[in-house]
């Protein structure tokens, strides 16, 4: 495993991608930084973290055959390894809000971003960044419904052997891509989905709400959400929300 630490950058995603570009890399080269002042988060949010207190980083996966319409299985497989790496020293209940978050209860905890490098119908490979919040214990008034490991467990925790189990774990997901077991992943991700087949309040693109439950997610990531005249709707990240978030 190659891991690159950086005292501080501004994206640890763009550094990756920046360096790939310019040298051959191997596949699952990481990219740690004790202080990101440019993090980036879903559709061109910040991610603010505490310098020193959390774990933000970037890993860099090559792919050998996976087409762009599979993408969104790369999303299922690093929440999982998220979720399973985490929840070893947490005893509440942890849940992926889609399409990636990590949530404790109602209160993230983790965030995901992915970025693809495309070749043809294929993806070449994929930088994922990842953000958690691990001893932070006091956020900006601005941001709501957030929390950290430290403040769920109790525990304090050693970066290097939480970043080490966290790609053991990412790496162990992944491999269903490898095995193009998208059945058994997408079966995975449903189950610890957060307010899977759950009346849930929803806000649109428009800011209509409505009552919903989310009854699958369809091959391209979209939720498939039934209405309450039991009518069923696809919606993309931008054009759905939960009407509290």
């Amino acid at each position: 495993m190659n891991i690159i630490k950086l005292n501080a950058i501004d994206s640890t995603n763009s550094y990756i991608k920046k360096l790939s570009n310019e040298i051959a890399i191997e596949s699952y080269t990481i990219v740690v930084a004790e202080h990101q002042t440019k993090g980036r988060g879903q559709l061109g949010t910040s991610w603010l973290s505490e310098k020193g207190k959390n774990l933000t980083f970037s890993i860099l996966i090559k792919f050998k055959s996976f087409e762009v319409q599979n993408q969104f299985y790369l999303s299922m497989a690093v929440s999982l390894g998220v979720i399973a790496s985490i929840k070893k020293d947490v005893s509440s209940s942890l849940k992926i809000k889609w399409p990636n978050d990590i949530l404790s209860g109602n209160n993230k905890v983790a965030g995901i971003l992915i970025e693809n490098i495309l070749r043809g119908n294929f993806i070449k490979q994929s930088v994922i960044g990842i953000g958690i919040n691990v001893h932070q214990k006091v956020f900006p008034i601005s941001i709501e419904n957030v929390t950290s490991l430290k403040s769920i467990s109790g525990n304090n925790y050693d970066m290097d052997e939480l970043l080490r189990d966290l790609i053991k774990m990412i790496k162990f997901y992944v491999s269903y891509i490898e095995k193009k077991e998208f059945k058994t992943l997408k079966n995975l991700y449903i189950n610890s989905l957060y307010n899977y087949n759950k009346p849930t309040m929803f806000k649109d693109n428009r800011g209509k709400v409505f009552l919903g439950k989310i009854i699958d997610i369809s091959e391209s990531g979209r939720l498939v959400v039934e209405l309450e005249n039991k009518k069923t709707c696809k919606f993309n990240l931008k054009e759905i929300k939960f009407a509290s978030s």
